[in-house]
């Protein structure tokens, strides 16, 4: 049995220049964190040569071809895995449309579950690489690169994705008391919607045609520099600020990103003392995040009472193999 586990990610700034409509022609990129809420997959040799697979539903086929899960079909058709094996998976939070890149760690967590059950050693850069080609290319999904290297890699990143199509992914290099400053001043609250992100970021993906919208992401990516430099030299001082500038130009890029009730949440939290925030993920829904002085952080729990809040760590770990045998 093989058991991998894989965190989830939390963008600040850029999300949406990793999309190949905008990066193929500029350059993007973004600054983003894993944070310690994961995706756990067992994988485990089977008895018979059937395919067992449990995640929201449990299937059981005779053939690869027959598998609903297009990730799943798709890995194991890539890996040439035919039969005989039985896939797990268990989820820390909403498996879908969470806005924290549930479904690219899924992939990273069954790639390297998948490798390690072949025997196989795969690379951070491969697990990122590998898991991209196969939701963006072989599933079709309409998504950017982000979540996969993030998930790969931990860590807190600056991840730029390069013309010729290629990613690099540099940790920002700070104090671990600036780190920690960044950490407590986080709060982060589950608005109880999901929403299929890959719809979202097709439409953004279209709207890259026009020069105004390109113009905002470019003004998006410009602040993931300005933040990583602010980081680098160990200050926090404004990074709410700059999380607000980046979501007030995100809203702009789809009228889907946001609606009246999300504006209502974000002016809450705002007025109750945020400097800033955003939706994580593509937007319309999962997880709202506030950046705020910790004396400030009960006046907007009360000012959110609606929504659950859910308390973050950052994860400095990429994917990992948490059991063998």
């Amino acid at each position: 049995m093989i058991v991998s586990r894989t965190p989830l990610r939390m963008s600040f700034v850029g999300g949406g220049s990793d999309l190949p409509s905008f990066y193929r022609n500029s350059g993007g990129a973004v600054l983003s964190t894993t944070v310690d809420k994961y995706i756990y997959v067992t994988v485990n040799k089977k008895f018979d040569n059937d395919i067992r697979l449990s995640y929201s539903i449990t299937e059981i086929e005779k053939n690869i071809q027959q598998i609903k899960h297009p990730i799943v079909r798709n890995t194991l058709d890539f890996l040439d895995i035919r039969g005989g094996i039985e896939i797990t998976s268990i989820s820390d939070i909403p498996s879908q449309g969470s806005g924290l890149g549930s479904s690219s760690s899924y992939t990273i967590a069954l790639l390297h579950a998948l490798y390690t059950y072949k025997g196989e050693a795969v690379s951070k850069d491969e697990l990122g690489r590998l898991s991209s080609y196969i939701e963006i290319e072989l599933c079709g999904d309409k998504i950017g690169k982000q979540d996969q290297y993030a998930a790969a890699f931990g860590g807190l990143n600056l991840i730029e994705f390069n013309e010729d199509d290629s990613v690099s992914v540099s940790p920002i290099s700070c104090r671990a008391e600036t780190i920690n400053k960044m950490e407590e001043s986080i709060l982060v609250f589950f608005t109880g919607r999901t929403r299929s992100a890959s719809s979202l970021l097709r439409e953004q993906s279209d709207n890259m045609k026009e020069a105004g919208k390109r113009k905002l992401m470019s003004n998006m990516v410009s602040l993931v520099y300005e933040m990583r430099d602010l980081l680098e030299k160990d200050d926090v001082s404004v990074l709410g600020e700059l999380l607000n500038e980046n979501w007030q130009l995100k809203r702009q890029m789809t009228s889907r990103t946001s609606d009246a009730q999300i504006d209502d949440w974000y002016r809450k939290g705002i007025l109750a003392g945020a400097t800033g925030g955003k939706l994580l993920g593509a937007g319309n829904g999962g997880f709202i995040m506030f950046f705020a002085k910790k004396e400030k952080h009960p006046d907007i729990i009360k000012a959110l009472s609606a929504l659950r809040r859910v308390p973050f760590s950052f994860e400095k770990n990429g994917s990992k193999i948490l059991f063998t045998s």
